[in-house]
């Protein structure tokens, strides 16, 4: 029985179903005796000395770090200690609830369209959804799920986007597939270039995190994935920073099923379907103008056949010199939501 597995088991068997960082050091060190590594038997690791501890770590982070394997050598035999193991997991799990606050829950998904349908189901109360590379344009599934879901866009945030090619082969000349989310391969077009793997198969998986999995399986293929991607399912990175723009940014909405009030500092952002007739558009934009409302962003985009902009501007929905311009036009607009501004295009 993995140890997974086993933590699972003791979880159900306990009257409320929970688990405190005790309780899991007990299960995981008592495994680990099992395994032949004791207590006074401390693991070393890439020169440096890894032992037991204490974490003060969310309930959420547990619940991610519960789900990891601990490392294993060719053998198959361990060669991490759950303390080094919660180390090298928790600084990525800390970044994201410094950022996003530590949900009960983080639920990776494979693709945008199953990030709307959990945060629509309820399954999750929050999703992170990328709207725009700087490298790439909008993102057009974002667009798509956005037209098609009624969640609100509650909040914004920018990423540096950083790939790494990493592959359990170490030559290079044996890999045969590649993988990665399309849009990856063209932002580190010149790298596959440079190293011979032009003509190698690219295959575009949903995420960039599917594409680390699968290459964490088969030693002749590899991933473009960023190295917290690589680092989770333990695929050795060969190269970081691998994309062609060193300042690759993406934009991100996080959506929910709530609306912000206003803040004072806010963005909004909505879809547009116009008639299809001369000048709609001008006289759309004018009534903007007329108000001093500064618009950030115009951009058109086909969904099902039809043409529809996506549109965002300064200010809140409900600002004064705002909301009679929604209202007038509330046939022809869909609020995507107002949050706080956190970049000024």
């Amino acid at each position: 029985m993995d140890i997974s597995r086993f933590m699972r088991a003791q979880i159900d068997k306990m009257e409320f179903g929970t688990i405190t960082l005790p309780v899991i050091e007990k299960m995981i060190e008592a495994k680990l005796m099992e395994y032949g590594i004791t207590k006074t038997a401390p693991v070393r690791l890439d020169k440096s000395l890894f032992v037991n501890g204490s974490l003060n770590l969310s309930d959420n982070a547990l619940t991610v770090l519960e789900r990891r394997y601990l490392k294993r050598d060719s053998d198959g035999k361990l060669i991490e200690t759950p303390e080094h193991m919660f180390k090298r997991v928790a600084h990525h799990i800390a970044n994201a609830e410094s950022k996003f606050g530590a949900m009960s829950a983080y639920l990776p998904m494979g693709s945008i369209q199953g990030i709307f349908r959990e945060v629509d189901k309820g399954t999750a109360k929050f999703g992170v959804i990328p709207i725009e590379n700087s490298s790439n344009g909008i993102v057009s599934d974002t667009i798509n799920c956005l037209d098609e879901y009624n969640l609100k866009i509650i909040a914004e945030v920018m990423i540096d986007v950083h790939f790494a090619f990493a592959t359990l082969s170490e030559d290079i000349k044996q890999i045969k597939k590649i993988y990665s989310k399309d849009i990856a391969f063209g932002q580190c077009r010149l790298f596959l270039q440079d190293l011979g793997l032009d003509d190698v198969e690219l295959v575009p998986v949903e995420s960039t995190a599917k594409a680390a999995k699968i290459a964490a399986q088969d030693e002749s293929t590899a991933a473009l994935c960023p190295a917290i991607a690589a680092k989770l399912y333990n695929l050795p990175i060969r190269f970081e920073n691998i994309e062609d723009n060193t300042n690759n940014r993406t934009r991100f909405f996080i959506i929910s099923n709530f609306e912000n009030l206003p803040s004072g500092n806010d963005k909004t952002s909505i879809l547009v379907r116009l008639s299809n007739k001369p000048g709609a558009l001008v006289n759309f934009l004018n009534d903007f103008e007329e108000a001093n409302v500064n618009l950030t962003k115009i951009k058109s985009h086909i969904v099902g056949g039809e043409s529809i902009f996506f549109i965002e501007f300064h200010g809140h929905k409900d600002d004064e010199k705002i909301k009679p311009i929604l209202t007038a036009h509330q046939d022809e607009i869909k609020i995507l939501g107002s949050y706080v501004k956190e970049t000024d295009d």
